[in-house]
C-alpha cells in the first residue's frame, strides 16, 4: 500500500511543475535590493563593513536567482520540474520568462538570461564588497565567500554562452570573473581570465569594431603583468585587437607588428604568430621585408646556436618564403639536436617532400626536345623524394599511428616504385598499413 502511494505522489510531483511557469522570487529580492539602497544611505550603518557585505550578499542573489536551478546535462523531465513549463519550445531550445534554455542530443547544454531583476547588479555587488575590505580588511574572510560565489557562477555562465555561442555574454563573463578576483580580500587574481576575455573581444571585433579597443586594454594588461598562455596566443590576438583599429590610427599597424615580433622572440614555433607576421609583411606596405624575420631568429641563435625552437621557427619562416633548401636545413639543425623529436622528423620530410612537388611543376612547366631529358629532369625530383622517406620512416617508428606520416609514405613510394624493387615492397607496406589505420580492412 506505501508503495502504492509513493509511486502516485512521484506522479504527482513529475506532473505539477509542468502546469506552473517558471518561478522566481524577484519581488522578495527586491525588497531586499531596496532596503540596502536605504541602509547605504544612513551615515551610520554606511560606515559598517557588514552593510557592505550584506549589499554584496544581497545583490548576488539577485544574479543568480533566476537560473540558479539550471544545470549542464539536464533532461527535459528533470528542467520541468525545476523550471515548469516553458512558454515556448523547440527541439533545441526552450523559452520562458526569464531564461532561454538550449539542449544538444536531448540534454541542457546552455542558456541564456533574458530577463534580470536588476541590470548591473554584479557591479553594485562587487562595488559593495571592495567597499567592504577598505572599511575593515579584516572582514576578509567573510567577503571571500561571497566572491568564489561570484566566480562560480560566471565561470559556468563564461562556458554556457560560449557553447551556445553567445560569445559576447562569454566575454563580459570572464571580465567579470577577474574584476570579483581582484578585491583583495580574493587574493591574487588569475590573469588567464583576462586572456580569455581580450581572446573573445578580438573575435568579438570582427562583427563589433569597438571590441578591439577592449582586446587590446585586456590582453596588454595580461602581458604587462607577466601572464603568457603556454602557446604565446596572447601576442597573435593583441596583434589583432591592433590590426583591427589601422582604420582609427595606422600607428596600429606598426604596434601589431611589434607585439608579434615580441612574441616570435619567446615562442618560435607559433605558427600563428608566424603567420601574422607573414601576413602583415606581404600586406602592409612599409612594414618590412619577410627575410627580417630570419634575421632576428638567426641573431638570437648566434647567442643559443642549440635552441631547437629558434631552428623550427626559422624553418617555419623559410617554408612561408618558398625557399625550401633553408627550410630544410633549419630543420636539418632541429633533428641534429633532438633526433627523436616527432614534429622534427615529421616537418623535415614533409619539406624535402614539398621541395620535391614544387621541382615537379617546374620539370613539367617546360618544353623538352626528347623525352631523354624530360626523364633526366624528372630523376631530379625522383631523388628529392627519395630524402623524404628515412625521415617519414623515422617519424613513424617514434610515432607508429600518425596516419598522415603513413600516408605520406604510401604516396612517395607509389611515385618511386619504378626506381627499385625495394619502394614496391614499401609502397605495399604502407598501403596496407594505411587501410588497417583506417579501418579498411
Amino acid at each position: 500500500m506505501k508503495r502504492v502511494l509513493f509511486t502516485a505522489l512521484a506522479a504527482v510531483l513529475l506532473l505539477a511543475p509542468a502546469a506552473n511557469a517558471q518561478k522566481v522570487n524577484d519581488n522578495a529580492l527586491r525588497l531586499k535590493l531596496e532596503k540596502s539602497d536605504t541602509e547605504i544611505k544612513d551615515s551610520k550603518k554606511n560606515a559598517k563593513a557588514a552593510t557592505w557585505i550584506n549589499r554584496g550578499k544581497v545583490y548576488f542573489e539577485s544574479i543568480q536567482e533566476p537560473t540558479k536551478s539550471l544545470f549542464l546535462g539536464l533532461d527535459p523531465a528533470m528542467l520541468k520540474i525545476a523550471c515548469g513549463e516553458p512558454r515556448k519550445k523547440t527541439d533545441d531550445a526552450w523559452e520562458y520568462p526569464w531564461v532561454k534554455v538550449h539542449f544538444k542530443n536531448g540534454k541542457v547544454s546552455g542558456w541564456e538570461q533574458t530577463a534580470f531583476i536588476k541590470e548591473g547588479a554584479v557591479d553594485t555587488a562587487l562595488e559593495a564588497l571592495q567597499k567592504a575590505y577598505e572599511l575593515d580588511p579584516k572582514q576578509a574572510p567573510k567577503i571571500k565567500p561571497i566572491l568564489d560565489n561570484i566566480i562560480n557562477f560566471y565561470a559556468q555562465l563564461a562556458a554556457v554562452s560560449y557553447d551556445v555561442q553567445r560569445y559576447d555574454l562569454s566575454q563580459k563573463a570572464y571580465e567579470t570573473i577577474f574584476a570579483a578576483q581582484s578585491n583583495p580580500a580574493y587574493g591574487k587574481p588569475n590573469y588567464e581570465n583576462l586572456f580569455f576575455a581580450g581572446q573573445l573581444a578580438a573575435y568579438l571585433g570582427a562583427t563589433t569594431p569597438g571590441m578591439f579597443a577592449k582586446g587590446e586594454e585586456l590582453l596588454t594588461k595580461a602581458i604587462e603583468n607577466g601572464y603568457a598562455d603556454a602557446d604565446g596566443n596572447i601576442y597573435y590576438y593583441l596583434f589583432h585587437c591592433y590590426y583591427g583599429q589601422k582604420e582609427q590610427n595606422a600607428e596600429n599597424v606598426i604596434k601589431g607588428k611589434n607585439v608579434l615580433l615580441e612574441g616570435v622572440a619567446k615562442f618560435p614555433k607559433n605558427d600563428k604568430i608566424l603567420d601574422g607576421l607573414m601576413q602583415l609583411y606581404t600586406s602592409e606596405e612599409g612594414v618590412g621585408d619577410p627575410a627580417d624575420l630570419v634575421e632576428l631568429i638567426d641573431k638570437a641563435l648566434a647567442n643559443d646556436s642549440q635552441n631547437v625552437d629558434l631552428w623550427f621557427g626559422r624553418g617555419r619562416v623559410y617554408y612561408k618564403l618558398k625557399n625550401y633548401d633553408e627550410c630544410i636545413n633549419s630543420f636539418s639543425k632541429v633533428v641534429e639536436i633532438k633526433p627523436d623529436m616527432f614534429d622534427g622528423n615529421y616537418y623535415l620530410a614533409l619539406f624535402y617532400m614539398a621541395k620535391g612537388d614544387n621541382l615537379r611543376t617546374e620539370v613539367n612547366s617546360r618544353d623538352y626536345r626528347s623525352q631523354s631529358e624530360y626523364d633526366a629532369e624528372y630523376q631530379k625530383v625522383l631523388n628529392v623524394y627519395k630524402q623524404a622517406v628515412p625521415w617519414f620512416e623515422k617519424a613513424l617508428e617514434i610515432n607508429p599511428e600518425h596516419i598522415d606520416t603513413v600516408d605520406c609514405l604510401k604516396s612517395l613510394c607509389a611515385r618511386l616504385r619504378d626506381e627499385s624493387p625495394e619502394y614496391m615492397e614499401k609502397y605495399s607496406k604502407y598501403n596496407g598499413l594505411y587501410k588497417k589505420l583506417k579501418g579498411l580492412e
